[in-house]
């Protein structure tokens, strides 16, 4: 064979390598609330470990996605959310690439509140569907493709749930064709329907306690499934095929309990603001057992990331944190690099974002304290703000991409190395 023809081979052989390793590290989808498996832990490697001064490369900006606080999710270059437009809440796709509007589908009317109106909940992928709920309980079903509305149920009205006073913030679980909800009340705290109609399969009918603001997660346990949620006085987990009560906990909450359960190894942890703090249970084979209970960590509603051996977040009153999670150990705290905020993780890396300003700081993920690898503070920001509200979406990595929302505007960042 001629050796021209050879190294052209070669060429396209080492192209078609490097081209599918890189869409490896970055083209992991962000399907659900914090992610596939709800950690708000990201996969993908090869972004930047530095950032710029003044922040990495924004790619584009969108102001079409309405007012409220809805996070983001992606899957095949779409990103969905939901916005206020208006007196109705919608469910919107962006196109990921370029930030143009694809298509938008009412959820339901506005959810109006004195810390701000709109919907506050990411959207749930699975398939070809996308599942949003609105901020009085209007859960829709939609074809991710074409925006066309599947089916529609109402959690006050046909599930007998009762609206928790800043709204249901709740983003629907999707596990093995069921949507796993809570509508709260005395028909039971959870529902299980059909992802493909909307038909209620179960409820929790021997858990009958409030909404609150959690999401639930699904775990295996002991080769147990189960669907672990956080409501106001209780922990539970909750048997996939019945709803049954397969355990459950107290819990301390005050005003509002809002961080979603980890789950680690058997245990599970929880945490919540108002000064409530933090606790650490061990599901075991019988009886819960409480591991610890203390206030290191008092997370409010920024969310809080297990990496490695160690738990980070920002605690009220303590600043952002590192607890170690088998004991509950304080490790190290700041408080005066950045105000009160939202955490996401990627590469090695925590995306910490303030509240207050907008400020976002790039940091080791490291127990070995507060180490900053770059800052910028989000531009544009809103001027429709409610004057309660701050900035209160949570950053999602997906694609290389960082996404960040200040109501209206949805903006985008090249986080690529």
């Amino acid at each position: 064979m001629n050796i021209n023809v050879l190294k052209m081979k070669s060429f396209y052989l080492i192209l078609i390598i490097t081209v599918t390793s890189t869409l490896s590290l970055w083209s992991k989808d962000w399907t659900s609330w914090r992610g596939e498996d709800r950690n708000g832990a990201s996969t993908e490697k090869g972004l930047l470990q530095y950032w710029p001064e003044g922040g990495p490369k924004k790619l584009w900006v969108s102001n079409e996605a309405g007012l409220g606080y809805s996070g983001f999710t992606v899957q095949d270059g779409i990103l969905l959310s939901m916005g206020a437009f208006d007196k109705n809440e919608y469910l919107i796709a962006l196109n990921e690439n370029t930030g143009e509007k694809l298509w938008a589908v009412k959820v339901g009317e506005l959810l109006t509140n004195g810390w701000g109106d709109g919907p506050r909940m990411s959207p749930t992928i699975e398939g070809k569907m996308v599942y949003a709920l609105g901020g009085k309980g209007n859960l829709i079903c939609v074809d991710i493709k074409t925006g066309q509305k599947i089916w529609q149920k109402s959690l006050p009205k046909d599930l007998g749930g009762k609206i928790p006073g800043w709204g249901y913030t709740e983003s629907v679980l999707i596990d093995n064709g069921k949507v796993i909800c809570t509508p709260g009340g005395k028909e039971g705290a959870i529902a299980a329907l059909d992802a493909k109609s909307g038909k209620t399969l179960w409820r929790t009918k021997n858990f009958t306690d409030g909404a609150q603001y959690s999401s639930p997660i699904s775990v295996v346990h002991s080769g147990q499934p189960q669907y672990i949620q956080l409501v106001m006085k209780n922990v539970v987990g909750i048997d996939p095929q019945n709803g049954s009560v397969l355990w459950k906990t107290p819990w301390a909450g005050k005003v509002a309990v809002i961080p979603t359960p980890i789950y680690s190894d058997g245990f599970v942890y929880i945490t919540s603001g108002y000064g409530v703090g933090c606790k650490l249970i061990e599901i075991g084979k019988n009886a819960p057992r409480e591991i610890y209970a203390n206030k290191v960590m008092k997370n409010h509603h920024g969310g809080v990331i297990k990496i490695g051996e160690h738990l980070y977040g920002y605690s009220d009153g303590v600043g952002w944190t590192c607890q170690e999670f088998k004991t509950g150990e304080l490790v190290w705290n700041e408080k005066k690099a950045l105000g009160k905020g939202a955490i996401a993780y990627a590469d090695n890396r925590f995306i910490c974002q303030g509240e207050g300003d907008g400020k976002v700081i790039l940091i080791e993920a490291s127990p070995n304290g507060w180490k900053t690898h770059g800052e910028f503070i989000i531009s544009p920001q809103t001027k429709k703000r409610n004057p309660k509200g701050r900035v209160w979406t949570h950053p999602v990595v997906c694609g290389g991409k960082l996404f960040l929302r200040d109501q209206e505007y949805i903006l985008c960042y090249d986080i690529k190395g």
